[in-house]
């Protein structure tokens, strides 16, 4: 029996999906509240149940969540019966070496390209996933596995993967990544790793940086890319464009997609297709019913209006989300109520987000979630840093939808990695009773 302390986490939750579905046995333990990820547990009717010392029982294995240290009530139990221990990292990096891994890292854009190489693999050739958005799947019949695959605290090398694929690199994790040389560092480790190749996109300044000793292949728009996109229009229904790789026609593609970060995207999933020869038409047909990942770009239509709920929190992420909202919804006002993360995020950030949410009609900030940290660390670092900085901002509370339901014909755009659904749902019953 394998036990999972803090199943409900995300990485944790999909983890679990996919043992059971592999033929392990499996439970775990979490707080009682009710979280959006432990819906794919409860389908598959794994045993969730409150912490207590009790759940902990001789012979079994522990898999612990990255919140939960030696001295949490579950985890004194499992030292004291001296069982085997795992990390979430270390028991995904068990699972890489039985399949033909396609590690998908990147600081922005891992869930949603690993969710669209789970969307088109699994449709195709068949294939097994592990998404940050608490979404896993597995059948031991397939022999690929995506797997979205984090940098923080190095945790992607203890990974194989068979393909490496890169999105970008930027300076994020700034309590563990001394500078952005460090996270190159990281990243390099990672790429070396790779069994088969690298696939980074060459549209990003620091992947030209890696020194590797596997075959590296770009993608972007830039000319000097590998695999290009050509002839790209973005419109209000989606993105058109054509694909050369290595100098060769490889496919139109009209796919409901927005913003340059997910054509970005979209070229990293086409790209491993056709280095796995698989033909453009059935990639094209596929990618036309992607509907997205878990809360990345989330939309729901109340009335003449759009909610739009995203985990962006890194100010290039707002910023894409932005691009891509102005793409989709050019005629509506747009308003951003964002959560800042972490309080250390947002004193290296502070400059980034003023500029980034000058974009928007109006910006809305909660106080920050400090997550790991505590705000005594961080005396001065306050959600009002931002907002006496912007004469679009203002400041938010979480039951405090009235103050934005009166808006018309707009775009709310929901930004944070953290839970605000409830001032999200006051909005949609705030907007309902209105109409």
């Amino acid at each position: 029996m394998y036990h999972f302390i803090g199943i409900k986490g995300a990485g944790m939750s999909a983890l679990a999906q996919i043992m059971k579905r592999l033929g392990y046995q499996v439970q775990g333990s979490d707080y009682e509240k009710h979280f959006f990820t432990q819906v794919g547990l409860e389908e598959l009717n794994i045993e969730l149940l409150p912490f207590s010392e009790e759940n902990i029982q001789p012979g079994m294995k522990i898999i612990k969540g990255a919140a939960f240290s030696d001295d949490h009530i579950e985890m004194k139990k499992a030292l004291e019966l001296d069982l085997e221990i795992y990390t979430y990292s270390e028991m995904v990096g068990k699972l890489t070496q039985k399949m033909k891994t396609i590690c998908v890292a990147g600081c922005h854009g891992k869930t949603t390209t690993t969710s669209m190489f789970a969307h088109v693999l699994n449709q195709t050739i068949g294939c097994n996933y592990l998404i940050g958005d608490g979404t896993g799947y597995a059948d031991p019949k397939n022999e690929f596995f995506a797997l979205e695959s984090c940098e923080y605290r190095r945790h992607f090398l203890n990974y194989h993967p068979y393909y490496a694929i890169i999105t970008n690199i930027d300076l994020d994790h700034v309590d563990y990544f001394k500078d952005i040389d460090d996270v190159i560092d990281a990243y390099q480790e990672f790429a070396n790793r790779a069994e088969k190749m690298i696939i980074a996109c060459g549209d990003d300044p620091y992947t030209h940086t890696l020194e590797v000793s596997k075959p590296i292949f770009y993608y972007g728009l830039d000319e000097d890319n590998d695999i290009r996109a050509t002839h790209v229009e973005y419109k209000s229904s989606g993105t058109t464009f054509e694909v050369e790789i290595e100098g060769n026609y490889y496919g139109s593609y009209d796919l409901p997609i927005y913003g340059k970060h997910n054509l970005l995207n979209t070229l990293a999933v086409i790209a491993t297709c056709y280095y796995e020869r698989m033909q453009s038409k059935e990639i094209t047909k596929v990618f036309q019913t992607y509907t997205g990942a878990k809360r990345r770009f989330t939309q729901t239509t109340v009335g003449d209006s759009i909610i739009i709920d995203d985990y962006a929190h890194h100010p290039n992420e707002v910023k894409a989300t932005i691009n891509a909202v102005k793409q989709k919804y050019p005629e509506k006002k747009l308003i951003v109520i964002f959560q800042p993360h972490t309080y250390s995020r947002t004193q290296e950030f502070k400059d980034d987000l003023i500029h980034v949410f000058q974009k928007a009609d109006e910006v809305y900030l909660l106080e920050i979630h400090g997550a790991r940290e505590k705000q005594e660390d961080y005396p001065d670092v306050t959600s009002n840093m931002i907002i006496k900085e912007l004469e679009n901002a203002h400041p938010i509370k979480i039951d405090q939808a009235d103050l934005l339901s009166s808006n018309t014909n707009t775009v709310f755009a929901f930004m944070s990695p953290n839970d605000i659904s409830k001032l999200e749902d006051d909005l949609k019953e705030q907007i309902e009773k209105h109409n």
